[in-house]
């Protein structure tokens, strides 16, 4: 079932502030050209990314899944000054895709773009997280949660999206494979005492985690 309600979402749109013009290109280049542009953040949900990161200012911010660029564009508005955002995307031709919106907002600097396997990639980068954000394939969330986690710092945030699964973890029957893995990390996370957390419904879902 779809829960996005169009018209809530057309409304708050309007009244969220304008996106930058690389971002509004990329988010329009994305829902008019990839044939997976539903995966796309999308304004709302991109403008709160932006907020959080500058909100927290990170020196370091974990990306895993990239897609076409639009979050990670947002996620580094709030580095601080020296900071760098990693971003693992598994597809080479969304990387590329990313890759080139990142040098046309001239950031391709604070970027460390990633093409591969996240779980053999995240143990590899041997950094201390301030900020994580969790959009890849929803059957390994548990996984890439239990990587990062460690590498989180005391206070550091995580946020995870599509936790509401297109609604299909509100069934009473879960059938899809990908609403089964992501019930079973909403509730791996509410039982994890490391953490506390709030889930939003913001778009598809959206848990903000903080580590404790």
């Amino acid at each position: 079932m779809d829960i996005i309600n169009q018209k809530a979402e057309a409304y708050s749109r309007m009244f969220t502030s304008l996106l930058d013009e690389v971002s509004a290109g990329n988010e329009a280049h994305t829902m008019a050209t990839h044939p997976h542009a539903h995966m796309h953040s999308g304004h709302v949900q991109g403008k709160f990314l932006e907020m959080v990161s500058r909100m927290i200012k990170p020196v370091k911010i974990l990306e895993i899944g990239t897609f076409t660029g639009f979050s990670a564009l947002c996620l580094s508005k709030g580095l601080s000054a020296g900071g760098e955002l990693h971003t693992i995307e598994l597809r080479k031709e969304d990387a590329e895709v990313a890759a080139g919106w990142f040098r046309q907002a001239g950031i391709d600097e604070k970027i460390k773009l990633h093409v591969g396997n996240a779980r053999e990639i995240i143990p590899q980068l041997q950094e201390t997280w301030d900020l994580v954000f969790i959009d890849a394939d929803k059957v390994s969330y548990i996984d890439y949660y239990e990587l990062t986690l460690p590498g989180l710092r005391s206070g550091g945030w995580i946020l995870a999206d599509n936790v509401l699964f297109h609604g299909e973890v509100l069934e009473d029957e879960l059938k899809g494979k990908n609403a089964r893995a992501i019930d079973a990390f909403n509730r791996h996370i509410a039982g994890d005492t490391r953490v506390e957390q709030v889930m939003l419904t913001i778009r598809d879902g959206l848990t903000l985690i903080r580590k404790l």
